[in-house]
């Protein structure tokens, strides 16, 4: 059970409520990994422009970039990858097509280019392990061995690896090995509740309010 690794309004994608595996994948221990926009009052995570209908945009312009990405759960530090590129969001269908052109070659990369930056925390010494991914470059205020408390800042939210808008996904896994580690299912505490039988899961294009 996690506390939301955010505060103020964030629009649930890709929740694992909706299907399994939420990103229609196993790999790289993704099968039950849930995604967060940060979004305005009436929804939106950065305004509509002429751009954001048939070009990239900066990611700059999109509400969650910089934001506090908070640790979701208490433990230790094991991995920190940063120094990945936030690059320019696609929201058109062109460039979304162009994107998903080059899907293949960013899992061939590895990990690095799929979750960008990212910090991994295990929860006791033999896991499970909770990711919070595609960070701002630069924003990773944590290093290996690092003792963190629930709620601690680790980043800001970014848009690296593939990521399409900046946005913080949320992975639990069984293991850092990434070419065979499987995803655990996970659950969140509602903001503000510390009681123990009070766990919910988004739902998709659910708006979740952390205060």
């Amino acid at each position: 059970m996690l506390a939301l690794p955010f505060r103020g309004r964030w629009l649930t994608q890709n929740s694992p409520a909706r299907r399994v595996p939420s990103h229609g994948t196993d790999l790289f221990g993704i099968t039950y990994a849930i995604d967060f926009v940060a979004v305005d009052g009436h929804g939106r995570s950065a305004p509509r422009t002429w751009r954001s209908l048939v070009a990239t945009e900066s990611p700059h312009l999109f509400r969650g970039f910089g934001m506090p990405i908070l640790a979701p759960e208490g433990g230790v530090v094991v991995e920190v990858h940063d120094g990945e590129v936030d690059h320019e969001a696609r929201r058109s269908q062109p460039t979304l097509l162009c994107y998903a052109v080059t899907q293949a070659s960013r899992v061939r990369q590895g990990i690095g280019a799929v979750a960008g930056n990212h910090v991994v925390i295990a929860l006791s010494p033999s896991g499970p392990y909770v990711g919070v991914v595609h960070l701002r470059r630069g924003s990773i205020g944590v290093g290996l061995g690092d003792r963190v408390k629930t709620g601690d800042q680790v980043g800001e939210c970014g848009n690296s690896g593939n990521s399409t808008e900046p946005h913080v996904h949320v992975q639990v896994t069984d293991s850092v090995d990434w070419a065979r580690a499987r995803g655990l299912p996970l659950a969140f505490r509602p903001a503000g509740s510390e009681a123990s039988d009070r766990v919910w899961l988004p739902r998709e294009g659910e708006i979740v309010d952390a205060g």
